[in-house]
This record gives C-alpha cells, sequence and structure tokens, in this order.
C-alpha cells in the first residue's frame, strides 16, 4: 500500500494552519501563495508516496528558535523576541519541517518575494543564525550575498543586531570587525556567518555553504554569484539557498527565471520537490492605486511592520507622479515592470502587435526605414514602415516591421553581460549575426538593397554617427539610397526636417490611437520596454542609451522611421520635397 502522509492536527503547526486559512478564505492573499498553501495541503496527503514526509517537530524546533534566541533591533520592536507573524511561520516552517526519507531536508532552494518593508532581512537574518547555531552542521559556512556589499551587509547586519540583543548567542558566537562586523564566528565548531558581495569579488570557489541568504535578487546582474555558491552545496548533506526579493523590472534576468520556475512549481506546472516559494503578487483585476483591499496580497505584514497609511501616501504619489509609479507598483505591490519608468505599458504593445502579418502583403509599396547604426556593442537596427490603409476618421495608419544586425564574435559574451537573449532572437531570425567583433555594415546595406528591389522605398532616414563609414560602404557597393538625416537631439536643426521630438510623439500616438500594426519581434519589444529619455526643460525628449536597462537601438530606429512616414502624410510640403534627399 502506498505510503501516505497522515494530516497534522494543527494547533501545534502553525504552518499547516496558516496554510488551510489561506486556502479556505479566512486568510487574503494572491495566487502565488494560495498555489503554494495548496501544494502543502496536497502535500500532507500525497507526498509520502514520493518518500517525503511531514516533521512536525522539526518545524516546531526551527519556529521556536526565534522567539526563544533572537531579539529584534531598532524602532518599535527594539528588544522584543522574535514572534514570527502568520506568513514567517508557513515560510520557516515548510522549510524546516518537510524531510526526506533519509532524515535530510526536503526543500533545498527557497524563492521569497515581497513587497518592500515586510520583515525579509530579519528573517533572513534568524534563518542564516539558525543554520550557524541550531542546525547540528559542523564547520557551517553561512553567507549573506547580494550584488554589492553594501546591501549583503544590511541582512548580515540584522544578524549582527540579533546577536547583541541575544544573552545566548553573544556568549557563543565571536565577531570580527567593529565599524562594521565582517564576521560572526562559533570558535567552538568552526562555523561563520560572513557577508559577501559580488562587487568586492568575494564569492569565489573555495567556499563550502551551509547556508546561502540571496537579498534583493532582482538586483544580480547574472546568476554568476548563486551559481557560484550552489557549486559548493555538493559538501553539505542539508545545505539551503534563501532568495528573498522585491519584484524586478528585467525578464531576461536571473531573478525573472527564478521568479517565474518557483510560480511553476507552486502551481504544480513543474515538478521539483527541491523547491518552496512564497510569491506575493495581486491577482490580475486588482488595482494597488485604488483599491486597498489587495494591499495584503503584496504585504502580508500590513498592520506589522508597514502600515496602510504608508501604502496610501505611495499610492497616491504613483496617481500624482507618473514617473514613480512603476517603482512604487514593483516595490510596493509586487508588480513586475519593464522599467522604472515606463515608456509603453506592455499591454498596450502587445495589443498592437500583428503574429500574423507578414512582410510580403506590401510588395512593391512605398516605405520608409529607420536606420540606427552601431559599432561594436551596439546593435545596427533596421526599422522599415509601410501605410497601413485608414481609419473611418481619415486617419493614416502604418505597419512596422523590425530587423536588428549584432556582431558574432561576441555574441555569446553579450548575451551574459547584457542579460539578453540575442543568440535565440538570432536563430529565431530577429536579429542577423554579422561575422567579426563589430557590425558588418556591407551586409546591412545589401539588405537594403534588397529592400529597395521588391519596395518603393521613399526615405531612409539616418543619424550621422557613423553614418560616412556607412556611405563608404554603400559607394564601394555602387549603390544609392536615398538618405535624409535624422538628428537624434532634441535642439531643432534647421538643414533637417525631421526632429526626435515630434517623432517620439508621434510614435506615441499611432500606438495610443491603435494606428500601428507592429511584427512581432522580442528584440524590438526589449527596447521599447527598455528606453528612457532625456527631457528638457521645455518637455522635449531625446533617447537616453546610456540610463537603458537594454539595447534601444530598434526602439529608436522605429521612431526615426515613423517620425520620416508621419512627416510625408503632413498637409504642408513633403519634407522631401522641401528639404531634398541626399542620394549617394
Amino acid at each position: 500500500m502506498a505510503k501516505r502522509t497522515r494530516r497534522q492536527n494543527t494547533s501545534h503547526d502553525p504552518a499547516t494552519a496558516y496554510a488551510q486559512n489561506v486556502v479556505s478564505g479566512g486568510i487574503i492573499a494572491g495566487p502565488h501563495v494560495r498555489a503554494s498553501c495548496e501544494r502543502h495541503l496536497r502535500d500532507l496527503d500525497e507526498a509520502g508516496n514520493r518518500g517525503l514526509v511531514w516533521d512536525k517537530k522539526a518545524a516546531a524546533r526551527a519556529l521556536g528558535f526565534f522567539p526563544d534566541v533572537l531579539r529584534l533591533s531598532e524602532g518599535q520592536f527594539e528588544g522584543q523576541p522574535f514572534q514570527l507573524h502568520p506568513a514567517q511561520e508557513f515560510i520557516v516552517g515548510a522549510i524546516f519541517g518537510w524531510k526526506r526519507a533519509d532524515g535530510t531536508r526536503r526543500f533545498r532552494r527557497a524563492y521569497i518575494e515581497q513587497g518592500k518593508g515586510n520583515g525579509k532581512s530579519p528573517l533572513a537574518g534568524g534563518i542564516g543564525l539558525y543554520g550557524l547555531v541550531a542546525d547540528g552542521e559542523p564547520g557551517a559556512q553561512i553567507f549573506a550575498a547580494a550584488a554589492k556589499m553594501d546591501q549583503a551587509r544590511i541582512l548580515f547586519n540584522d544578524a549582527v543586531a540579533m546577536v547583541r540583543q541575544s544573552p545566548a548567542l553573544e556568549q557563543r558566537l565571536t565577531p570580527t570587525g567593529i565599524n562594521p562586523v565582517n564576521n560572526l564566528a562559533w570558535m567552538e565548531n568552526g562555523s561563520f556567518f560572513r557577508p559577501v558581495g559580488r562587487d568586492t569579488g568575494k564569492t569565489g570557489s573555495g567556499m563550502r555553504p551551509h547556508f546561502v541568504m540571496i537579498d534583493e535578487l532582482h538586483e544580480h546582474p547574472n546568476r554568476d554569484t548563486l551559481e557560484m555558491l550552489e557549486r559548493g552545496f555538493k559538501f553539505r548533506r542539508n545545505p539551503l539557498v534563501f532568495m528573498i526579493t522585491n519584484s524586478g523590472s528585467d525578464r531576461n534576468s536571473v531573478c525573472w527565471e527564478e521568479h517565474e520556475h518557483a510560480v511553476n512549481v507552486a502551481h504544480g506546472e513543474v515538478e521539483d520537490d527541491t523547491t518552496f516559494s512564497y510569491i506575493c503578487a495581486l491577482d490580475d483585476d486588482d488595482d494597488p492605486l485604488d483599491d486597498p483591499s489587495c494591499w495584503i496580497k503584496a504585504n502580508p505584514l500590513l498592520g506589522v511592520t508597514i502600515t496602510e497609511s504608508y501604502l496610501a501616501d505611495v499610492a497616491a504619489q504613483a496617481k500624482a507622479i507618473p514617473g514613480k509609479a512603476n517603482g512604487i507598483r514593483r516595490l510596493h505591490f509586487c508588480q513586475w515592470t519593464d522599467a522604472e519608468t515606463a515608456w509603453i505599458s506592455r499591454e498596450l504593445w502587445e495589443a498592437c502587435e500583428d503574429p500574423d502579418m507578414k512582410l510580403d502583403e506590401f510588395e512593391g509599396q512605398e516605405c520608409w526605414f529607420g536606420l540606427d547604426l552601431g559599432a561594436t556593442k551596439d546593435m545596427t537596427a533596421r526599422v522599415q514602415i509601410f501605410r497601413d490603409g485608414k481609419t473611418e476618421s481619415g486617419d493614416p495608419k502604418f505597419a512596422m516591421f523590425a530587423h536588428g544586425y549584432t556582431p558574432a564574435d561576441t555574441l555569446h559574451g553579450r548575451v551574459r553581460d547584457d542579460r539578453a537573449p540575442y543568440d535565440v532572437w538570432v536563430d529565431h531570425g530577429h536579429l542577423t549575426a554579422t561575422p567579426g567583433k563589430v557590425v558588418r555594415f556591407d551586409r546591412v546595406a545589401a539588405d537594403l538593397v534588397d529592400m529597395a528591389a521588391r519596395f518603393e522605398v521613399v526615405a531612409v532616414a539616418y543619424d550621422r554617427w557613423l553614418i560616412r563609414n556607412f556611405e563608404i560602404t554603400l559607394d564601394e557597393m555602387g549603390v544609392t539610397l536615398p538618405l535624409i538625416e535624422h538628428p537624434q537631439g532634441t535642439n531643432r536643426r534647421k538643414d533637417s526636417p525631421l526632429w526626435m521630438p515630434d517623432s517620439i510623439n508621434e510614435f506615441e500616438k499611432l500606438l495610443l490611437e491603435g494606428r500601428l500594426r507592429i511584427a512581432v519581434n522580442p528584440a524590438l519589444r526589449s527596447a521599447v520596454a527598455s528606453s528612457t529619455f532625456w527631457m528638457s526643460p521645455a518637455g522635449l525628449r531625446r533617447f537616453e542609451k546610456q540610463r537603458a536597462m537594454a539595447r534601444i537601438d530598434l526602439a529608436v530606429a522605429a521612431a526615426m522611421a515613423v517620425g520620416a512616414a508621419v512627416a510625408n502624410e503632413s498637409d504642408e510640403p513633403s519634407v522631401y520635397e522641401e528639404r531634398g534627399l541626399l542620394f549617394v
């Protein structure tokens, strides 16, 4: 007969009590926390078939460590026992209560995503101290790890403060350093707890972690630190990586990968008995800026460590100051955003995408190009615009196709450095990888010549940067293309009819009015989502590549192409007739 894990009496089982209250609706929680609770209850009935055991005593031991040994520091909680909130009891209880048949812990990885101010760092610090002194691991190495040492110290300093408040721990542990403390050592057991930061290069191959506490995973540029520390787990029987984070803004990041995996595990879409997740999120129809009732889904410690009045203030700021909205949604309401101050929302952009639109539909028709040339790390971007009918009111509609070029020899290095799947985009035909370490302009020019044979090219809008190199390439090929300069700044130039502030505004207008069909290109979507601007005192905008979170060359080229196409539709004399085209 299959072995079953018997349901426990929840009077001394806070983790299970919390899960039952969430599933029954007694505690309000978001979709992924509900899924994690359902998973816990389902596993109480079924996990025995997989050799897993719910050890209520082990869970109780870890839960008891917090109020019995640890004291909180700072503010209203100074000196008080660390009484875990029910949500924290679920996290700690589940991690330490679930066991494998051999007695080792089931969960080796935990992903915790909550709103800012919900006590993630003190909880992680407490778990680190438990691993140091109470987990029975000789020579335990505990690390508080973050992208930057300053961030790692936040979590570690919470642990140091708790040690200073606890006579039992202060007697047992020896700190190194005064201001700041750099290490907590349990000399008798050969164990230590210390911070490490990727920016200091202090994550190395000699580490043999027992517990790793990863803080603010959304700020990690790649998974190097996480993988380096996890590789040391091979020396341990009961290792744990405990990841805590706010929601992020980069869907090409290690944090998004871990988020998606943890979501899939919670919902049973991926089977992984080593991963625990507690992911706060809103339901699809929740609006945190207008509906306070959903705040607790992202902030389980609402009313304890964070107040309703504080969240009301930040929600009001998000409504009053649009530039703050995405940061507030991300940090306080667990909503993943595309950029700190997104230019175009993902929903609006995707509503304009047409996965069935093909270039062949426009054979022989007039078109306008935007061309943003790049050298080594920059991408060269080519965006093509066609007329696409008119609205009922007679306004012109347009269709957009985008393509990028990137150096092949540095492709994989930039996949790692930029955290962008250039290799996948190349494989799917959205980018072309040209041979060498720089973009081959002859390949770009050859493609434009092919386009000129298929379509009536009215204009190729270009920026001065590297245009002379491109012109030389065209000369060598004996090719003539209708070129028109499109400056990138906010100062209107008399010698050019095109102007970036106008082009940006027209691009936005087409999107908002639903007058632009866009052929799906994830590289273009990423560029638009990551775009940032410099704004003049008069409110004029230009793209600012240096501050962008990803390569935005395709977004720049798209605005240039829109500017050129829309200018041709003006009631005024054609800019091409007035300015003339520059032919080579």
